[in-house]
């Protein structure tokens, strides 16, 4: 009996993808049927990628349908596995892209996150560019933009993305399914240096207990896999400083405001006054566990004074950064963080201070009349690492 199976995306509107239809057969050996709008150009290295791939998964007989609007040979090669492994789910085994020099960087617990573009993981056009944007973390979600019955494709998809594509030195990121799912999708990814695993719509301390335990069981070296819990629920609010203290390997607290607002039954509005007491619990539960605070993404792709707005009053909270759903939303963000002139100044004069008092020995360091404390220089040299990364400080 046939087995068929299929992934991917064809259409007018679809660019860089390709839909795949397996047949396996058992017999007639192998029949491939391309249609492709570069064939003129790479039907020959299409073809030879096919059969290379069909040859590492030991499939002698089958019909293969390729519809191509121009997909790279890593995402050909996705599209042709998870076509495979819906045809036979007794499929075990990968098809890894070689991964790529420019890949392999790492990143830092305590490293500049004022933004993190979201990226859907089973649109790869999206991805190609998205280091191009410049912002701090790039992360390919597997959650919310991906349809129940993609889950599967898209995480194969990624998975080459991360083995692929160069991010510019944006942190990596990838945001897993709430579990039991995102077990999956970990074992997919925590091999490819991504440096940042988003947990949605935490609520507990034992769910990051059993993705880190989880993690540490599937990572086949030691280098590090940071995690970043989002807070999206009422439950979730009132458990963050628990959440944040549950592994050494938490970076921050995130915050969803979509999801949260529906969990207390209520219309979030552009103010985010109904969301006050969740972002002042979130923001205080990642303070004093000693880690940072990362705002909600703001929805509307167009307003970009009401962005700019939402993120001043972010930073006046004493946010560390912003989600974003747009690149054009990036540019905007850094410059919100941006310090004002008052602000940098006061900030070289604190760390000058301490500089110069520790270069001479001295314990109690003061400017003017006021005595400065440990935190204040911190929060300090904080503001000059904002103002060096927006190119207003040398």
């Amino acid at each position: 009996m046939a087995r068929i199976g299929s992934a991917g995306n064809y259409g007018p509107k679809v660019r860089s993808d390709c839909r795949v239809t397996i047949e396996l057969t058992t017999s007639g050996g192998i029949q491939i049927e391309l249609d492709s709008k570069v064939a003129n150009f790479f039907q020959e290295q299409i073809l030879a990628l096919t059969h290379e791939i069909l040859d590492h998964f030991k499939v002698k007989n089958a019909k293969v349908m390729i519809e191509d609007q121009g997909a790279l040979d890593f995402v050909i090669a996705a599209r042709l596995e998870a076509a495979l492994k819906d045809a036979d789910p007794s499929i075990k085994e990968s098809y890894l892209p070689e991964m790529k020099e420019y890949c392999l960087y790492g990143s830092e617990k305590n490293r500049l996150r004022r933004s993190r573009l979201y990226i859907p993981g089973d649109t790869p056009k999206l991805a190609l560019n998205a280091g191009l944007y410049e912002a701090d973390g790039i992360i390919l979600d597997l959650e919310d933009s991906v349809h129940p019955n993609e889950k599967a494709a898209a995480r194969i998809l990624v998975r080459n993305t991360l083995r692929t594509i160069d991010f510019k030195g944006a942190e990596r990121m990838v945001r897993i399914n709430q579990l039991p799912l995102g077990y999956e999708d970990v074992k997919e990814v925590i091999n490819q240096n991504v440096h940042v695993i988003l947990i949605p719509k935490c609520e507990s301390k034992a769910q990051i207990i059993e993705i880190a335990e989880f993690i540490t069981k599937e990572k086949a070296d030691n280098t590090p896999v940071y995690l970043l819990p989002i807070i999206e629920s009422a439950k979730g609010v009132l458990f963050a400083y628990e959440i944040a203290t549950a592994a050494d390997t938490i970076i921050g607290l995130a915050l969803g405001l979509e999801d949260y607002t529906a969990d207390i039954g209520v219309r979030r509005t552009q103010s985010e006054e109904e969301c006050f007491f969740a972002k002042s619990m979130v923001l205080n539960a990642a303070k004093a566990a000693g880690v940072q605070a990362i705002d909600t993404v703001y929805s509307d792709v167009d307003d970009m004074e009401g962005l700019y707005e939402n993120v001043k009053q972010a930073k006046s909270m004493g946010f560390d950064g912003k989600g974003c759903i747009h690149p054009s939303q990036i540019k905007v963000v850094h410059e919100a963080f941006l310090p004002s002139p008052e602000e940098l100044e006061r900030a070289k004069q604190i760390v000058e201070a301490f500089e110069q008092a520790e270069k001479e020995g001295i314990g109690v360091v003061a400017l003017g009349s006021k005595m400065i404390d440990p935190p204040v220089v911190k929060q300090a040299q904080k503001i000059l690492e904002m103002a060096r990364a927006g190119g207003i400080l040398s």
